[in-house]
């Protein structure tokens, strides 16, 4: 999986640059995110999981420590990322399926996504998941000189996911 973190961090720098759904303000180095890609593993509620075509890194879908301390212990952080060429061809939702599959069986009670606004394609993925909207945080961060804001959504553990969708594969 360490083999992931260079297509990884070319994805979060990608999106970083061209929009406003990751707030980095400058492209991270693979050294930078080392720590962070650590704290994922093969069994737990901290999960990646990585879609790729051979050698490439298509994308990735993750669940994270929300917060470090012990009453978040059953709270995770989940985000996703595409690769530009990857978007709009059910990638999101297989990563998804996948990765709450996987939580199914962890002590998780509830799932958090904190989403940039304006991105109603991401919206309607977490909704199709069984998120609902929490809140907003309004212009909390700035970026470029702009101020932007997050929708915060939550998935309880114990909401259904849809099935297999028959009409989508993945690339």
């Amino acid at each position: 999986m360490t083999d992931d973190l260079p297509g990884i961090v070319a994805i979060q720098n990608h999106t970083a640059a061209t929009s406003h759904a990751r707030f980095a303000t400058r492209p991270h180095r693979m050294e930078e995110r080392r720590d962070w890609f650590a704290q994922f593993a093969e069994t737990g509620p901290y999960r990646m999981l990585v879609a790729r075509r051979g050698n490439q890194v298509l994308g990735y879908a993750c669940s994270q420590c929300y917060r470090d301390q012990d009453a978040f212990r059953e709270t995770v952080e989940v985000s996703i990322g595409l690769g530009e060429d990857s978007r709009g061809q059910g990638l999101g939702t297989a990563l998804y399926r996948a990765l709450f599959g996987l939580l199914a069986d962890e002590p998780v009670h509830v799932a958090l996504a904190g989403i940039a606004l304006p991105n109603d394609v991401s919206i309607a993925l977490h909704r199709k998941f069984g998120f609902a909207e929490i809140g907003t945080f309004d212009e909390y961060a700035v970026k470029n000189g702009q101020y932007l804001s997050s929708l915060w959504m939550q998935r309880l553990q114990s909401t259904p996911f849809p099935g297999p969708d028959r009409s989508c594969q993945l690339p």
